[in-house]
């Protein structure tokens, strides 16, 4: 089987449903030889973590309808991409509210690091990791992530390639404060 990251165009739903909205899509495909792990609530979309034969994915595609159109359809594989194209990516899907692919997209970059360089890259995967559990109601681990990710920020410099790290530490700080995750922008 392959995975894939399916996102659903979402007009109403909120992290407080990923459950339900999970249950909901394992029903629809039940008769498949498919398995959805996990669902994430964004602001846009429905994100799906699916274990499929990739010539059953548009079947599973249009079993999915009922829960929305599809906006976006990613093949998760493991792929060596360069540091500059990992960046752009991560920022991107950051930004995106696509906080799993960017996670995946920054640990492309840790794994060419060293040093402080690579505990700086890893802080800014546990922040994206902290928005992931939140998309699947999880917002109390999201939060306590939070803390794993100052420790790794620490006091590295304020800029890293184009990414603001003093923004991300000072929003980091504040939404320990109010006990819940805003989103920003990197």
């Amino acid at each position: 089987m392959e995975r894939y990251l399916i996102h659903l165009k979402n007009e109403k739903h909120v992290p407080i449903n990923s459950r339900e909205i999970l249950h909901r899509s394992r029903d629809l495909i039940c008769e498949m030889d498919a398995h959805i792990r996990l669902a994430r609530i964004a602001t846009r979309f429905i994100e799906l973590d699916v274990a499929i034969e990739t010539k059953d994915v548009d079947t599973l595609v249009e079993k999915l309808s009922p829960i929305g159109d599809l906006d976006n359809l990613r093949h998760v594989v493991e792929e060596e991409i360069e540091m500059d194209q990992g960046l752009k990516d991560g920022i991107f899907y950051f930004n995106a509210e696509r906080f799993w692919e960017c996670h995946e997209a920054f640990e492309g970059v840790w794994k060419q690091c060293f040093g402080r360089e690579k505990e700086l890259v890893q802080g800014i995967i546990l922040v994206a990791v902290a928005y992931a559990h939140a998309q699947e109601n999880e917002l109390r681990i999201g939060v306590a992530m939070l803390t794993r990710a100052l420790e790794k920020l620490g006091s590295s410099p304020s800029m890293y390639h184009s990414i603001d790290v003093e923004r991300i530490r000072k929003k980091s700080v504040e939404m320990q404060k109010i006990n819940d995750l805003v989103l920003f922008k990197i």
